[in-house]
């Protein structure tokens, strides 16, 4: 075996990066978006032993719907990436191709010891180029491929170290070879496999055995005319202690997934729960279709699952020819490196091996897995074709006659699978190019169908997404996720009917319970989504909650253990006005899922619905603990410690919506609430500043605009208010305190009692009961000197509000004046206070609202879920959503009102009295 050069490395390296290097504007699509942007296993904060924990997709192992996918060194090397990039593609790209790379030079030391060196570049730049390689290279999620290929060959590497001088066993190799083996392992469940190709290799390669020799010596050793040689019992105790670390790694990876096969449907393989002879005539099919994508990867699809091979129910059909042929050709094989002693057969004796015994988990064969065909999976097995490929090459170009043919014809198949490779990861650039390039190739499954509908959806394009789902129930008329699919965007497009028709097709094609078996077992858990989606739907009809309740209440009988259930029914009854039922369905979600933020949230959310503010900032505390980015429970935390009036938590307040706005800069509320919360610390200046860009952000904000003119009332800069009451009043024509804030300012800084007048007359005009306006217009009759006037709205007032003494007392100063017919002109309004106007916040004007959100981040999306294909969480929020009920500093803060609005009166009393 030759050693590889720099020259050799050179040359892998660049045309990789010459096939790859689009890839790095690819995005995150298709599996890499629940695997990376919807996996919290990546992120900082979650603790790194949950990533031993859960699998691959951030589902813990002992959840029912988890995939048993196991590879935690692939998730940690994601978090790498978040670490030093986050969610920007372009890195986890670069790394993939950085991995190929990697598992390229080492495939070419690997084809070093069965080819020559010549060969072993061909096999080498064969497989950096091959088109099948794309899906786990450029998509993010194949990492796991590239990952446990790496530590694959290594492990292979290390065993054919393991024969030392005449023929003694040397056994660190072998226990590298071992521990590498479970690293390979623990990056994708394939890597165990390397093991029997380290057997093959001992027997076959190491030790030169042939099929007919072992024979021989096992069968005289049987027949008592002769003892096994002591290299063949040495070889028995290293295969002895292989198998037994494999058996061991086998058990760890049994009580990993605690002895549960993951849950698959029809949809994902219909073969699966296919009866005999069509499940097992299928799933041989499978094995040449998946030989041919290697030898002509011209139609590549990320997709095989549904109805893209159709089913074999006959051994009649056609295609049963070219699994015979198949098996054939494989048989002759096998027999040829078997059977014969010699370098060639030895060369196709591990070809073969590299091409089945890692396709062996995928095949089907043994146990389900929850695809038909996945290209992915076909990275290992290549190498045992291009192996193959570059020994055939190598026998041709030795015969002079067709040495030039064979280099051309090489030269060609390079070059064409790197312009494949080249164009195909264009395909991946987004959800909607890999989607429709999977159509142009398989028109029957859909799943694709349902994809492409998602990718438009995401962009807002409903019309045509709905095109793409319809067509997918026509394709598959019996797909509950397809009927979902439609009913939400019927729903997105405000077509409620039509999204409930779909919705109750979706419900009809729900297995039906049998007693007995398990329900859950039967079908994909989020299927039963369809129930959460149709009560959300008609819970929009205030009719109808009971009934959505009992949709509800039905998933949740089918599926104890269903979260999502109980999270929509307490939401629900918060809606119903009973927040003792919603706390006991948020406390059954809490049981199920304890580190659920969005579900601490909701329950602070009903804690304050029953008016315990105390336990609601405790939840709100541990949502923050979980996610200290939660942007809900950061805002309405702040606005409850704000509310509770104790001073000491206003600082922690503060820090609370600094980090709101850091993580929400586009939302005025954040800035008006800290704007308030300096009011409250009597930091004017900086209150001034954030209104100022709660309003700069939301033009229209109609209590930021308010408060910003109080507070220039309140500091002696009343005509800088004027201008933003005139903004507010063109806005909002009917707010009341404005107009008497902007009466009161033209009053008594701009003497203008004509247009004081006007305020106080629209006031009473939206609301002639209205106390303050009305006492202030008659201020004004009196300032006119029209004193019957005055006289008989005064009494007007007092029959309004008949317990307001001061009202009486001005009415009979007013009487006094008109008895005695001597009025002292001076100004009714000293020191710039008309009567009743409240120079500080006003509660009725809702200043400090905490915003109820009962919709956590999950909510709004996940129970209307886009069926099996792909998950997309958004943040929904509500703004400017008034409290029902006045907090106790409201109170106080009325009572203070009060009390200066009495002592204005006592100065308005004097001045009438002559003093």
């Amino acid at each position: 075996m030759a050693d590889i050069n720099l020259k050799e490395v050179t040359l892998i390296i660049g045309v990789v990066t010459a096939c790859y290097w689009n890839s790095l504007f690819c995005g995150f699509v298709f599996d890499d978006v629940s695997a990376i942007l919807d996996n919290k296993d990546l992120h900082p904060s979650t603790p790194l032993k949950t990533l031993f924990q859960n699998d691959f997709w951030g589902t813990p192992m002992s959840e029912e719907r988890s995939h048993k996918s196991y590879r935690p060194l692939t998730v940690l090397t994601f978090r790498l990436n978040y670490l030093f990039s986050e969610l920007k593609p372009m890195s986890y790209h670069l790394l993939n191709m950085i991995f190929h790379a990697v598992v390229s030079v080492i495939f070419l030391k690997v084809c070093k010891h069965f080819l020559d060196s010549r060969s072993s570049v061909i096999a080498s730049l064969l497989f950096a180029v091959h088109p099948i390689h794309t899906e786990a290279v450029t998509g993010v999620v194949g990492r796991a491929e590239l990952l446990s290929s790496i530590f694959f060959l290594a492990a292979f590497l290390s065993y054919t170290k393991s024969k030392g001088p005449d023929n003694s066993i040397v056994w660190t190799p072998i226990a590298v070879t071992v521990f590498l083996v479970a690293v390979a392992t623990l990056c994708k469940e394939q890597g165990i496999t390397v093991v029997g190709i380290c057997c093959v290799y001992e027997v076959f390669i190491a030790q030169g055995y042939t099929l007919p020799l072992l024979y021989t010596t096992a069968g005289q050793f049987l027949r008592g005319k002769g003892s096994i040689p002591f290299s063949m019992l040495q070889t028995l105790i290293k295969l002895i202690v292989l198998m037994f670390s494999t058996l061991l790694l086998v058990v760890i990876r049994v009580q990993v997934i605690q002895s549960q096969l993951p849950v698959f449907t029809r949809f994902d393989n219909p073969a699966a729960v296919s009866p005999t002879p069509t499940r097992q005539l299928t799933f041989n099919y499978l094995l040449p279709v998946n030989a041919w994508l290697l030898l002509n990867p011209s139609e590549l699809c990320c997709d095989w699952t549904m109805g893209t091979i159709p089913l074999i129910e006959s051994f009649l059909d056609i295609r049963n020819l070219a699994t015979f042929t198949f098996f054939c050709f494989l048989g002759a094989l096998g027999v040829f490196s078997l059977r014969y002693p010699g370098d060639s057969s030895k060369t196709v004796l591990m070809a073969l091996c590299l091409m089945a015994l890692p396709f062996i988990p995928a095949s089907n064969l043994f146990f389900p897995v929850g695809f038909v065909v996945a290209e992915r999976v076909l990275y290992v097995p290549s190498m045992g074709f291009c192996i193959l490929v570059a020994h055939g090459w190598q026998k041709i170009s030795n015969k002079s006659v067709l040495k030039k043919l064979s280099w051309v014809c090489l030269s060609m198949v390079i070059f064409t699978h790197a312009l494949k490779t080249l164009h195909r990861n264009w395909d991946w650039e987004s959800e909607y190019t890999l989607f429709m390039s999977a159509l142009k190739v398989n028109k029957n499954n859909a799943k694709l169908w349902n994809n492409v509908g998602h990718a438009l959806e995401n962009e807002k394009n409903f019309e045509r997404a709905l095109k793409y789902f319809l067509q997918a129930t026509h394709v598959q008329p019996d797909d509950i996720g397809a009927h979902m699919n439609v009913g939400r965007t019927y729903k997105n497009l405000n077509r409620t009917k039509e999204a409930e028709e779909s919705y109750m097709m979706a419900k009809s094609l729900m297995p039906q319970i049998i007693p007995g078996k398990k329900y859950a077992a039967r079908i994909a858990p989020n299927h039963l989504n369809v129930y959460i989606n149709l009560a959300n739907l008609i819970r929009a009809n205030e009719s109808r909650l009971e009934e959505a309740d009992q949709l509800y209440r039905q998933a949740i009988s089918m599926r104890p253990d269903f979260k999502q259930a109980y999270i929509s029914r307490g939401e629900l009854l918060l809606k119903m006005n009973k927040p003792l039922k919603a706390k006991e369905a948020y406390l059954k979600a809490l049981e199920l899922d304890k580190n659920n933020a969005d579900l601490w949230y909701n329950l602070a959310i009903v804690h304050i619905e029953l008016k315990e503010p105390n336990e609601a900032l405790k939840n709100f505390n541990h949502a923050l603990e979980l996610n200290p980015k939660h942007k809900l429970a950061l805002f309405n935390s702040a606005i409850l410690m704000q509310e509770s009036g104790e001073v000491k938590l206003r600082p922690e307040a503060r820090k609370r919506l600094l980090s709101y706005i850091n993580e929400e800069p586009q939302d005025a509320n954040g800035y008006f609430n800290l704007g308030m919360l300096a009011m409250d610390d009597k930091k004017d200046t900086e209150a001034e500043m954030w209104m100022k860009k709660a309003i700069k952000l939301q033009a229209d904000f109609r209590s930021a605009l308010f408060n910003l003119a109080l507070l220039y009332s309140q500091t002696a800069k009343e005509l800088m208010a004027l201008p933003v009451l005139e903004e507010l009043l063109r806005y909002y024509p009917d707010h009341i305190k404005g107009l008497i804030l902007k009466g009161d300012i033209l009053m008594n800084q701009k003497k203008d009692i004509l247009g004081a007048k006007k305020c106080f007359e629209k006031i009473l005009e939206m609301d002639p009961s209205n106390v303050q306006g009305k006492h202030n217009l008659c201020v004004v009759y009196f300032e006119e000197k029209d004193l019957l006037k005055a006289e008989r709205c005064l009494v007007e007032t007092l029959a309004l509000a008949p317990h307001e003494e001061y009202i009486q007392r001005h009415l009979n100063i007013v009487r006094d004046k008109i008895s005695s017919s001597s009025l002292v002109e001076q100004p009714i309004f000293p020191a710039s206070k008309t009567s009743g106007v409240g120079r500080d916040k006003i509660p009725t004007e809702n200043v400090k609202e905490i915003k109820s959100e009962p919709k956590p981040t999950q909510i709004v999306k996940t129970s209307d879920n886009k069926s099996q294909y792909k998950s997309n969480k958004q943040l929904g929020k509500n703004t400017d959503k008034e409290v029902p009920h006045k907090t106790i500093k409201e109170i106080k803060e009325i009572e203070k009102k009060r009390v200066a609005a009495l002592k204005r009166l006592e100065e308005i009393e004097r001045i009438l009295n002559g003093e």
